[in-house]
Formats: structure tokens, C-alpha cells, sequence
């Protein structure tokens, strides 16, 4: 069984949390070591988590939750998300 992106983020906190089956941990493992991006989201997944378990409060940016889920939904859905404002596809 091979796995694709989208497969390996849906086992992300799974793997984080080490309560994956070992097939499926084992083939997580595999595509982590050749998939640069699925290892940034593991890394910024764990980051993420990091920062939510400290007791400090961070505000962040406003929009900034709408921006994060279109892009994760863009991303989801395979497009390339370009945010209002960039130049790269205004009207």
C-alpha cells in the first residue's frame, strides 16, 4: 500500500499521538522520508501543538482564521492559494 499526501495528513495526528497500526505507521514513515511537504506539515502540525500547550496568549491577526481555512481547504482540494491583496489573481 502506497500512500498519497492527502492520506498521510489524515494520519498526522494519529502518528503524532503514536496510536497508529504499524502498517500504517510504517508506510506514514516511508513517505515522510521522501515527502518534503507532508514533512513540513508534520513539523508545523507539531509546532502548532507545541504552542497550544504553553499557557501563553498570542492574538493573532485579523482575517487571519478565514485566510487559514480557505487555504487549507484550497490545499485540500489541490489549488494553489493566493491571498486577496497579492497582486496574483486580483480583479
Amino acid at each position: 500500500m502506497v500512500l498519497e499526501c492527502k492520506h498521510v495528513w489524515e494520519h498526522i495526528s494519529g502518528y503524532l499521538d503514536g496510536t497508529l497500526d504499524a502498517a500504517v505507521l510504517e508506510e506514514v514513515q516511508k513517505h515522510l522520508e521522501h515527502c518534503e511537504i507532508c514533512s513540513a506539515i508534520l513539523d508545523s502540525t507539531r509546532n502548532i501543538l507545541i504552542l497550544t500547550a504553553d499557557e501563553r496568549v498570542f492574538e493573532l491577526p485579523l482575517g487571519f482564521s478565514e485566510r487559514l481555512h480557505a487555504r487549507l481547504e484550497a490545499e485540500m482540494r489541490g489549488f494553489t492559494y493566493k491571498p486577496s491583496g497579492s497582486g496574483e489573481g486580483d480583479t
